[in-house]
């Protein structure tokens, strides 16, 4: 494997620059230069539609199975119309567009029609609607957004949400099925209105600091809020990219894609890229689960892309498929240049299989990258070196951002300046102020480590959340990320993510959520009608995880590193709760509060039957 050649791919300089000041801070600087970029995100829209009006920008699948495709040309008519009958509406800067469904041709062109007419959109977490049953979360946007239009793919899918949230007042706009109790207007008709010259007007009106979106973040407490995005931050951002990832320039990138358009990663990143290269979006209405990784094989049959992304869990639900079909695996692998992923780390097994595949297929390995970024980072800030990559490397500052690391708490906090930054929270003042140094540096959360300080040009580490770290009573600092990573990456697959435990107490505990196919698949002779509890109380699996803690205890390089005891959830975390985002990712201190009672009975003396205990701990 290691003898195996990498696919060529045309990727920018990692060159940077580092400055030590006195007091502990380092300053990590990209030697080039950012090239100029567009005032508004739609410009591409219209240089593509002139240079290659009849390629395709996105395609879905219809309820038949065919692609619906819109090309570049078609795309520019129809954000031209909608965005005369937004201008005959009234939503403006100040009362922007609200869309409340998922990935979706409609969503991709009212979005556009809103951003080139210079009125911002917020594309809301479907979750709220369709998950959540206290609606409490979409609530608290509507009411901070104060939209003047709404818009929801179908109509009866949301008409709860719509009625628990959106006042009578607001226009609701659908692409079917309109509610019964509201007056709705189609999507068509919006689409169907003839463009005057006040489209091209408002256009030429919109500048770098107008706003772009508005996207909710879950945040570690409380409400969502809402991050502003500046045509600068999407258009900066989009010539990082661009620098760094250099071949899409040289050919148009084609993707498969799933990832929620309500997020930075999917939304801005993903379409952006298509968008700003001319490239070809496929909208992927799979899942990275069980049950909706089939869409996305079925998709991945058909569609080579050229970039690949996902999540960590992505990739792990796709390798299975992989492994078992020759020629998914040759569609895939055919002209694919690049894979990156984002969200969590990568395990490494999921990682060299990934390799294997590969090699057995093509021949070559396809390089895999990663970086650090957040939706106030438009997102791409950090990316890792193609020659160093691994799990937890995020690597050094793209062209364009200037990276500060300032000692906090014996780790590097990381802070970013740049013209993909935002420049704040939607009608939030005062968190705004918070999320900013004296510097005017954005302050990320995170913290840092180099991979080798005699060597900093490699690149940096994932060194957790400053916010989530906590001291033992011992006086001991618990670094979670770091530690979160190994316990998930010990406990594969039976164990999806996990919460550290152990605030001003004497040791390292850890509340485990399951992989429940995985967890059923280590118990033998479980009965076919066996309930997830009986899963998750079934010997075989405590047994497996107490082995795994006992020999990660022995091996622990101190009591910050020592889990010693463990319990499942035997209840999933809750949206609702706060307990997990709209994107799937867990909430440390929302779960922890939560589940007081369950953190108690870790400590308790002696533990409960249900409590795993690492060998050493007895």
């Amino acid at each position: 494997m290691t003898a195996a050649p990498t696919r060529p791919v045309r990727l920018g300089s990692p060159d940077v620059r580092f400055e030590h000041l006195p007091d502990g801070t380092i300053h990590v600087r990209p030697s080039g230069t950012l090239p100029a970029y567009p005032a508004r995100i739609t410009a591409r829209l219209e240089h593509w539609a002139a240079q290659a009006p009849d390629r395709t920008f996105l395609a879905r699948r219809e309820r038949g199975g065919d692609w619906q495709r819109v090309s570049y040309a078609d795309a520019l008519a129809a954000v031209r119309a909608i965005g005369q009958a937004l201008l005959d509406r009234g939503p403006s800067a100040e009362r922007p567009v609200a869309i409340l469904s998922g990935n979706g041709i409609e969503h991709a062109l009212l979005g556009l029609a809103a951003m080139h007419v210079g009125v911002p959109y917020a594309p809301i977490s479907p979750a709220y609607s369709l998950i959540s049953k206290d609606y409490l979360k979409l609530s608290a946007i509507i009411k901070v957004l104060r939209p003047g239009l709404v818009f929801a793919e179908s109509g009866t899918a949301f008409a709860a949400a719509v009625a628990a949230t959106v006042p009578a007042g607001i226009e609701l706009a659908v692409a079917s099925a309109a509610p019964n109790d509201r007056p709705a207007t189609p999507f068509a008709l919006l689409a169907a209105t003839a463009p005057t010259d006040a489209v091209n007007a408002a256009a030429a009106a919109v500048g770098s600091d107008t706003v772009a979106k508005i996207l909710f973040t879950s945040g570690s407490t409380g409400t969502p809020k809402g991050v502003i995005n500046t045509q600068r931050m999407l258009c900066s951002n989009q010539e990082m990219l661009r620098t760094s990832l250099a071949f899409m320039a040289d050919d148009p990138p084609v993707i498969v894609d799933w990832l929620p358009w309500n997020h930075t990663f999917g939304g801005n990143h993903n379409v952006g890229l298509v968008l700003y290269n001319g490239g070809t979006l496929y909208i992927d209405d799979g899942k990275p689960t069980p049950a909706g990784i089939a869409e996305t094989v079925r998709n991945l049959r058909e569609i080579s892309p050229t970039i690949y992304f996902n999540v960590p869990k992505g990739f792990e639900e796709l390798v299975a498929y992989l492994r078992a079909e020759p020629g998914l695996r040759r569609t895939f692998f055919a002209r694919l240049k690049l894979m990156f992923y984002a969200g969590a780390g990568l395990a490494q097994h999921v990682w060299d299989t990934l390799d294997e595949l590969a090699v057995a297929t093509v021949g070559e390995r396809i390089t895999m990258l990663t970086g650090l970024g957040a939706t106030e980072t438009a997102p791409f800030a950090i990316v890792c070196r193609p020659d160093v990559t691994g799990s937890g490397i995020v690597g050094l500052p793209v062209t364009g951002n200037d990276l500060k690391l300032v000692p906090t708490g014996g780790k590097l906090e990381a802070r970013l300046r740049g013209p993909n930054i935002t420049p704040g929270f939607w009608r939030q003042e005062e968190l705004t102020r918070a999320a900013f140094d004296e510097d005017g540096y954005y302050k990320l959360g995170d913290a840092l480590k180099f991979i080798d300080p005699a060597r900093p040009e490699l690149g940096l580490l994932f060194d957790g959340r400053i916010s989530e770290d906590f001291k033992l009573a011992t006086g001991t600092w618990v670094s979670v990320g770091p530690l979160r990573a190994q316990l998930i990456a010990v406990l594969a697959p039976y164990i999806r993510d996990v919460v550290i435990a152990g605030h001003d107490r004497d040791y390292v505990s850890v509340l485990l959520i399951p992989d429940i196919t995985a967890c059923r698949a280590a118990c033998d002779g479980l009965a076919a009608d066996a309930t997830e509890s009986d899963t998750l109380a079934h010997p075989a699996l405590l047994a497996k995880l107490r082995h795994e803690l006992t020999v990660l205890a022995a091996a622990a390089t101190g009591s910050s590193t020592r889990v010693l005891r463990a319990a499942l959830l035997h209840v999933p975390p809750s949206i609702d709760a706060g307990e997990i985002t709209d994107k799937g990712s867990i909430n440390q201190r929302a779960v922890l509060a939560h589940r007081a009672e369950l953190v108690a009975a870790l400590y308790a003396d002696p533990p409960p039957d249900f409590v795993i205990c690492a060998e050493e701990s007895r």
